[in-house]
């Protein structure tokens, strides 16, 4: 008798605190129902990242794997492929990946682009038990629209933070010194050990990848950078397919940036033009010593297909707009004279970054 009214008695606590949770979510705004909806959808999508390196133990000097950092991932597709920040698993010696439901499988390094601070990792998992994110256009963005970040700042794992869209068109540095441009700029907290999670919009779609915040003191000061998911759904297949970014190539070699700078030179100075290549097929011209060995200055790249390329920086970026087999147009500067070539860009060779 007073087990039965005591299991009555846990039964109505129970239909009271079911009734207080609805009644919670009763009175939610549209706008949290909306951050709730997206977090539940997207939650199981996001996956913890250590990186682990190896070390002398100071001790025995013992070589040893031990955790080096900690980051976010994101489920690109079901059969395994993660993505996440260059910088998050630079320098790994081992990468375990972590779900949702606390399973920890180790990953294999599948790609990596320093130049845009992503790398692609691989697991291997049962049929079914991962789930990818739905991919959105980040050129639909626009200011003030709202955005929500999931990740695992300080090694807290699943955690949402919402803003806007702050600003568009950013230009960050990535971890090898490359220029990432058309960054979008949030609000929404990012914290060290967000760092390749995903912004994602108020339809739970992917429009980009966390990847950096300024701030003086290392913590969320509200200005946060993520990586469009447009140049992520250009690098990714990429990294997946051959483990890099493949730049197409016109066969020369560039004099040193530090050098044309102090030397005045607006564009890229060619040094040297490689036999059999795009550029000696175009006739352009590297450096050159004359009789008494003073260097002759040869052709300076300043523009393909009518963008300046007044850096090392631009050259590449232009270049990664292009595939191998495309023709270009180049100007350049040769004996003060603007001059215009066009030649069909060739595939890198294997061995080349």
């Amino acid at each position: 008798m007073l087990k039965s009214k005591w299991l009555q008695g846990l039964a109505l606590g129970l239909a009271a605190v079911t009734t207080s949770v609805n009644a919670a979510v009763d009175f939610a705004t549209d706008d949290e129902r909306n951050s709730m909806q997206v977090f539940e959808t997207a939650r199981p999508s996001v996956v913890f990242v250590t990186n682990e390196q190896l070390a002398r133990d100071p001790r025995s000097w013992d070589i040893m794997s031990v955790p080096a950092g900690s980051g976010t991932g994101f489920v690109w597709s079901a059969d395994g492929y993660i993505v996440t920040n260059y910088h998050v698993v630079q320098g790994a010696n081992k990468v375990m990946i972590t779900l949702q439901d606390q399973s920890s499988w180790p990953a294999k390094v599948v790609g990596l682009a320093p130049e845009r601070d992503l790398a692609v990792l691989k697991i291997t998992t049962p049929n079914g038990k991962l789930s990818a994110l739905n991919l959105g256009d980040s050129s639909q963005l626009t200011v003030g629209r709202k955005v929500l970040a999931i990740g695992n700042p300080f090694g807290l794992d699943a955690t949402l933070t919402t803003g806007v869209v702050s600003a568009l068109g950013r230009e960050i540095v990535s971890p090898n010194q490359r220029k990432i441009g058309n960054v979008i700029q949030t609000d929404a907290a990012i914290n060290p050990g967000n760092s390749g999670g995903p912004l994602l919009n108020s339809q739970g779609q992917l429009v980009g990848v966390n990847t950096m915040i300024y701030s003086p003191s290392g913590a969320s000061a509200g200005i946060g950078f993520a990586i469009p998911v447009n140049t992520v759904k250009d690098v990714v297949p990429q990294l997946i397919k051959n483990g890099r970014i493949i730049r197409p190539v016109m066969g020369f070699e560039a004099a040193p940036e530090q050098w044309a700078l102090q030397s005045g030179i607006e564009g890229l100075p060619i040094l040297r033009v490689f036999n059999n290549s795009p550029a000696q097929e175009a006739g352009l011209q590297g450096v050159s010593r004359n009789n008494w060995g003073q260097l002759i200055l040869g052709d300076v790249i300043v523009a393909i297909n009518g963008k300046l390329t007044p850096t090392n920086d631009a050259y590449m970026s232009a270049m990664e707009n292009h595939k191998p087999g495309d023709r270009v147009e180049i100007q350049f500067v040769r004996n003060g004279k603007v001059q215009k070539r066009s030649l069909i860009l060739a595939a890198p060779p294997v061995n080349q970054p």
